[in-house]
């Protein structure tokens, strides 16, 4: 029987808590670290909805990119979103662990998973942040090769759409076919001068501004924007994949309650 200290203990193997970057709230984030676990609920993010699935599964422990307390919290009640929330896990005695900025860096994370998605080959880090404590380099976002070259702007955001189910995709063109691609899971709009230096001609992130995509324009990058849950989703299923191999005895679930929070017309 695993307790939810080992199960943590094995995410910190895998995408280490103290790389996260400084605003960040990774880690052991609701419940006891002694109580036993034979259920894991695995989701993006830790809603009321996540919750209810997770009780009703009977599942001890959900394990989510986001974390479930991100801002300074000054009381657990009913009358906040937060408050809701804290309160049906503590109710249900389900704990919460939350692998976010880390995981996006380390490597196998978020970004890896992003690349592997979108099929790119050669695959390298786009922004070296330094090394961990095992000696694995760790950073946000990561470059590679298309498998099928010369796509313009317009037809590489429809094979974006598609392979991240994303309900829409905007992007700009910046005129050039698409080849050397960056993508950063989340909101990396910030990284374009990073792109632009390893000689992307292309970046695949999410949560753009306009002043970006313009930005963007002038640089000749063809910038991309499909979705902070289709970017970052994309970890989830192998997570389920690494706790089973993990903790065989433990039954490991992807959640079926969440999925991307708004439509497109």
């Amino acid at each position: 029987m695993a307790t939810v200290k080992e199960i943590y203990e094995f995410i910190n193997s895998v995408a280490p808590f103290d790389i996260q970057e400084g605003f960040d709230n990774a880690g052991f984030l609701v419940g006891r670290k002694k109580q036993e676990v034979t259920g894991i609920l695995v989701a993006l993010d830790i809603t009321g909805e996540v919750a209810e699935e997770a009780a009703r599964l009977g599942a001890e422990l959900i394990v989510a990119h986001h974390p479930v307390i991100f801002n300074p919290v000054k009381s657990v009640t009913d009358e906040t979103l937060t408050g809701r929330v804290l309160l049906a896990l503590a109710e249900q005695k389900i704990a919460a662990i939350c692998a976010h900025t880390n995981l996006d860096a380390a490597l196998g994370g978020v970004n890896d998973c992003l690349a592997e998605a979108l099929e790119l080959t050669d695959v390298s880090q786009l922004c070296q942040e330094g090394v961990d404590a095992q000696g694995r380099p760790y950073g946000i976002g990561r470059v590679g090769t298309v498998r099928r070259p010369e796509l313009s702007a317009r037809e590489y955001a429809a094979f974006v759409k598609e392979k991240l189910g994303s309900s829409n995709v905007r992007f700009v063109d910046g005129g050039r076919p698409v080849q050397r691609v960056a993508v950063g899971g989340g909101a990396c709009g910030s990284m374009l001068e990073d792109v632009s230096a390893q000689g992307c001609d292309t970046f695949v992130t999410s949560d753009l501004k306009y002043n970006q995509f313009l930005d963007a324009k002038a640089l000749g990058l063809n910038l991309l924007d499909a979705g902070h849950f289709p970017t970052e989703n994309v970890v989830c299923g192998p997570m389920v994949q690494w706790l089973s191999e993990a903790f065989p005895k433990v039954e490991v679930r992807l959640s079926e309650v969440h999925r991307e929070v708004y439509k497109s017309v």
